[in-house]
Formats: structure tokens, sequence, C-alpha cells
């Protein structure tokens, strides 16, 4: 997946500028956001998984491990380990227990990449969140990243709700639910918003942490 082109994020950032001051502000000062791009499949899927709630450095040594373990991580190759060694990666019980419902999703047809990829985003969503071990939060990161859906947005980003705060002056974050209604207001575009804010939020820490 390459992500949308740039004259379809100019037109989105343009929009969203145009109703919202913060995303305006995010766009004049930070510009284009880059895309987090993936491809469609079942690594990028438990990719997201591994990385959940650990630091950036931590999750990067356990997936390594697990690229070392399996080379391609696909469906076949979890469902054909066993659970201590994945656990000798460094993967929680939770987490072996989630990538082994997606995978036997993939594997069943429950889950259909190709499918995600032409679907309407609320059915991608639906299809995502209705198997076994993937929550909202994961849904939406993979349909924006992996399947390219403009419009998906992860509820309780905190990254996102930072960045909200700091480009409208505020003086406390959005509750998580003020914040998905705020959201709202983004549609078709709230995939492209959230590259905004991330994109934004970014540049200011390479700024302040060179």
């Amino acid at each position: 997946m390459s992500g949308p082109s740039q004259e379809t994020l100019t037109e989105a950032c343009e929009a969203l500028g145009a109703q919202d001051q913060a995303l305006a502000r995010a766009y004049e000062e930070s510009g284009l956001p880059v895309w987090r791009a993936a491809d469609p499949c079942y690594e990028n899927l438990a990719r997201i998984i591994a990385y959940q709630q650990l630091s950036t450095k931590a999750a990067g040594t356990i997936w390594g491990r697990v690229l070392e373990r399996h080379g391609n991580v696909t469906p076949d190759a979890i469902l054909g380990d066993d659970e201590d060694g994945l656990r000798a990666c460094g993967l929680s019980r939770p987490k072996i227990r989630h990538l082994t419902s997606i995978a036997e999703a993939v594997t069943s047809g429950a889950l259909c990449f190709d499918r995600l990829c032409t679907t309407h985003v609320d059915e991608a969503r639906e299809e995502l969140i209705a198997v076994k071990g993937i929550g909202p939060w994961t849904a939406e990161i993979f349909l924006m990243n992996a399947v390219g859906k403009l419009d998906a947005f992860p509820p309780g980003d905190v990254g996102l709700m930072e960045a909200y705060k700091q480009l409208g002056d505020l003086e406390e974050r959005h509750e998580i639910k003020a914040f998905t209604a705020l959201a709202e207001n983004w549609r078709p575009y709230r995939g492209v918003a959230a590259h905004l804010l991330w994109g934004w939020i970014n540049m200011m820490r390479d700024k302040n942490y060179p």
C-alpha cells in the first residue's frame, strides 16, 4: 500500500484546514503529512498487535526476534509454532492468543485482506473488530496504514489528543468521547487529520529533542 497521492492529501488538508483552525495550523507549520503506508497482510496486522502498550525500543526487539524465528510472519507460521517458542521471543500470552485468533480468521476466510481493500470503511471496520484480538484502535490503524482508508480514525490515541491540545492552546486535552465526537467534523478525511496531528507533534518533539 503506497498511501494516497500528494494531490489527494493536499485536497484533504486544505478542506480540513478550512474548517478547523488547529488543523490549519498543523498544515501550515508541518506541511503535507507523510502517510504511514504498509501492505495489507497478516504480518503487518500482527506487528501492530506486538507493538501495543510497549515502548518502540522494547517492541522492536521483540518483533525482531519473531522475524528472526520465522522470516515471514504468516498465519501458517504462527499456527505452526508453539507458545513456548513465541514466549521466548518476548510476546505475552494474551498477544500470542490474539495473533493465533487472527491467524485462524485469515485461514478460515473470516478475515480477508482483499475484501478489506475494496469494501466501505465501515464494513471493513466491522470485519476486523469481529475477530477476537482486534480492538477498535488496532482496526483503525490497520485501515489507515495498510488499507489506505482516508476516513479511518483511531479512538483514544493520546498522541492525537495531545497534538490537538497544543495546537489549540487548550488548558487540557479532550476526553476520549469528546475528541471522538469532535473528529466527526473531519469526515471524510479523519485519517488525514490524524496524520496531520501526528506529523505536527513529531516535528515539535524533534525540535525539542534533537
